[in-house]
């Protein structure tokens, strides 16, 4: 809910509040994000959809709307904390991205962050995902509006 949101609408439900406005925004379409499984595990959960349902990444001075063009914003990558690090960050963003294209998208978007080197990104940053993790699975960068925040695009594909 943190870009679906103001700041004071967050804080306001902070918890249990923003918990029932996702189950409510989830019973809709298009659907708010994907849940991704290993097996019958879910392992990682992705928000996703048209940048335009993203109202404070909209109001953002640092990842400001690029042009026109429809894309799937992807806002926020959690994965679950004992799969973290292992490398399931890029296919994680695959099956993301597959979503997105069967769901009529061909733009994918993600505004990541790219941790200085030899450090790691903190989890109130990492939320974005990792730009590495976005070139391996085929992004490339559009704009870089700060140092160690590049804005990524990946054109997609129909799968079906």
């Amino acid at each position: 809910m943190h870009w679906r949101l103001s700041i004071a609408e967050w804080m306001e439900g902070k918890g249990e509040g923003n918990k029932q406005a996702m189950r409510r925004l989830a019973q809709r379409e298009p659907v708010p994000g994907v849940v991704v499984y290993d097996n019958d595990t879910p392992v990682a959960w992705c928000s996703l959809g048209p940048r335009s349902s993203f109202p404070r990444l909209e109001r953002s001075p640092l990842l400001a709307n690029l042009d026109d063009g429809p894309v799937c914003a992807i806002t926020c990558i959690l994965v679950q904390r004992k799969h973290r690090g292992s490398g399931l960050l890029s296919p994680i963003l695959e099956a993301v991205c597959a979503y997105a294209a069967s769901a009529g998208y061909t733009t994918a978007e993600g505004y990541p962050v790219e941790p200085r080197a030899g450090k790691r990104a903190g989890a109130d940053t990492a939320m974005t995902g990792i730009a590495s993790a976005f070139l391996d699975a085929g992004f490339s960068e559009v704009a870089r509006p700060r140092g160690d925040r590049p804005i990524m695009r990946r054109a997609l594909r129909d799968a079906g």
